[in-house]
């Protein structure tokens, strides 16, 4: 029988690894909604969004569900799925306990050469990610500067409980980088250069101002928005009620 042997010092071109479709379901709807091309509450309909994609339904459900653990979308049993939207007690709860966390993780980093010079280069990026105006780069180089930090204590629990409030946290970090995202490089340095300087209570007290900078930022734009929309509903119901009126 006639066969074919690949000579051994012919090597092959190896196929290229691409994603499959729910991950590229998932990191497209994950773009729009960071880039705030989604506001929150809209409702994601898996007919739109996969005559959008190109691909059948299934994947858009399966990058939908992700989408919810990550807490970018909510699923309501037979409503369906919606870009979620933080309450301001949500907000409240998730920012302090990031800040009780990663307050005390600053004070835990163990310094070394290698973290601090990964900091460095985090600010770098970030301050890049800014320049190019790319939110989802931003929001994800954010992620990545407290990660190190939290890394550096080489506690696995605290490392696994703000891994799991930064996936709630990222259509919050989104928001704040419409409010405030340019002061970011610069709260960054200064937890940077503390920690540089050996200095653990300064750079507590740093990430404790980071944290509550971006966390009044984004409590001042949802009372906005609160305020906003109940002036918009009043204004409806004293239109709809003279209307009315015999």
């Amino acid at each position: 029988m006639w066969s074919c042997r690949i000579p051994e010092d012919c090597a092959m071109l190896k196929i290229p690894k691409y994603p499959n479709l729910t991950e590229l379901a998932y990191l497209h709807i994950k773009k729009y909604i960071l880039e705030g091309s989604l506001d929150e509450g809209s409702k994601l309909t898996e007919d739109t969004l996969a005559a959008q994609l190109g691909i059948s339904k299934s994947p858009v459900r399966e990058a939908l569900n992700r989408l919810e653990s990550d807490g970018l979308v909510s699923i309501e049993p037979r409503r369906g799925a919606y870009v979620r939207r933080f309450s301001l007690k949500e907000v409240c709860d998730l920012y302090g306990l990031r800040e009780l966390l990663e307050v005390h993780a600053v004070g835990l980093a163990k310094i070394t050469p290698s973290f601090l010079r990964d900091l460095e280069e985090s600010i770098g990026r970030i301050k890049r990610n800014l320049d190019e105006r790319s939110t989802m780069a931003y929001v994800e180089e954010d992620i990545r500067f407290h990660h190190l930090i939290a890394a550096a204590t080489a506690n696995a629990e605290l490392c696994r409980i703000l891994e799991n409030i930064s996936h709630k946290s990222i259509l919050c970090r989104s928001k704040t980088y419409r409010l405030a995202a340019a002061t970011s490089p610069d709260c960054h340095d200064r937890i940077y250069l503390a920690l540089k300087e050996n200095d653990r209570e300064l750079a507590q007290q740093a990430m404790h101002e980071h944290i509550r900078f971006f966390r009044d930022a984004l409590l001042r734009s949802l009372q906005s928005e609160e305020s906003s929309a109940a002036s918009h509903e009043e204004t409806n119901l004293a239109s709809s009620t003279s209307r009315v009126r015999p």
